[in-house]
């Protein structure tokens, strides 16, 4: 009799979740056709390919993101149904079809994988993050950014962060770094005639971080920053110049290692591990096409011909990783 009664709720919980996944699916495939229909197509903005090399070639189109959040299960969120347990199951794959934002969702993922496993999720608190209006508001400047970006893209995630300097001035007074990334800003914009400023970040060095590229700081924006690796990534900028020698502030690594640590968290990837990219284009280290296994916690000449982020921030990357992965609380 026992038996029956267990039998019975299993099959009904299985009852429960198939007709959720299955009207949920519907109501996704739906919402994505009728995007599909007034999506328009427009090319990536070409990666940064480091302050020495001025070409910066275009990679395949993208569709831009419909303006409304749609219910975008990610693929974990499909397989968790299959070993999660049932409400575990349901409640993420409802929080996709109600349209919260794509880290809460994958948060949920986390969380309900690592309580089935009797561990608790590595994640970091976000830091505090100056938004992109400080600095791209110019009150008259010559080189305030004039030019409106288009829509933002989004990559399905973030899985790795590649590190970069500005071949800036160093000796900068720290309420000058909005200015600072202006200029940068319109040489790209400008003279290169990209639609953003490439970087995700900035980082200043009394450790302020700076939102870049437009999109939001907490989702996955296609950034402009490596060549060939702009996919699935963050690019953060250090202001300055760090070749070897150059003394680099702590504020600036331990701020680098808090947003790392934030950032990678939201998708549970540990900053001392590697991960699989895959270049889009033949002018980075890689062949396009080519499946490379890079440090989640990357320098750009990780995955470029460059000497970024210089010599001296490259030999920290290893103690900021370590720092970021405490930030997690793993061991």
């Amino acid at each position: 009799m026992r038996r029956r009664r267990t039998a019975a709720r299993i099959s009904g919980a299985a009852r429960i979740r198939h007709t959720v996944r299955t009207r949920l699916l519907r109501r996704f495939h739906a919402a994505r056709g009728a995007a599909g229909a007034g999506s328009v197509a427009s090319a990536e903005t070409p990666g940064f390919p480091g302050p020495a090399d001025p070409t910066a070639p275009s990679h395949p189109t993208v569709p831009t993101p419909h303006p409304r959040r749609l219910p975008t299960p990610p693929r974990p969120v499909l397989l968790l149904l299959a070993c999660a347990p049932g409400l575990a199951a349901v409640l993420v794959l409802a929080l996709c079809a109600l349209g919260i934002e794509r880290t809460v969702a994958d948060r949920a993922v986390q969380t309900a994988v690592a309580a089935r496993q009797g561990v608790e999720p590595h994640t970091a608190p976000r830091p505090h993050i100056v938004p992109r209006g400080v600095w791209a508001d110019g009150g008259g400047e010559a080189n305030t950014v004039a030019r409106t970006p288009p829509p933002p893209r989004y990559d399905d995630r973030v899985v790795a962060v590649f590190v970069h300097h500005t071949d800036s001035p160093n000796d900068y007074d720290c309420a000058d770094a909005p200015r600072i990334i202006r200029y940068l800003a319109a040489g790209q914009t400008g003279a290169r005639d990209w639609d953003d400023i490439g970087y995700n970040f900035l980082v200043d060095r009394c450790g302020t971080i700076y939102e870049g590229r437009a999109g939001g700081v907490g989702r996955p924006v296609t950034g402009a920053h490596t060549q060939g690796f702009n996919h699935r990534t963050t690019g953060v900028a250090a202001l300055g110049t760090f070749t070897a020698g150059v003394p680099v502030p702590k504020a600036m690594t331990d701020a680098i290692a808090a947003l790392a640590a934030w950032k990678l968290g939201l998708t549970g990837i540990d900053p001392r591990t590697t991960v699989r990219l895959t270049s889009s284009n033949s002018l980075s280290r890689y062949a396009t096409g080519t499946t490379a296994d890079l440090p989640a916690l990357a320098g750009h000449d990780d995955g470029y011909m460059t000497t970024c982020p210089g010599a001296a921030l490259s030999a920290l990357l290893p103690e900021i990783r370590e720092t970021a992965a405490r930030l997690q609380g793993r061991p």
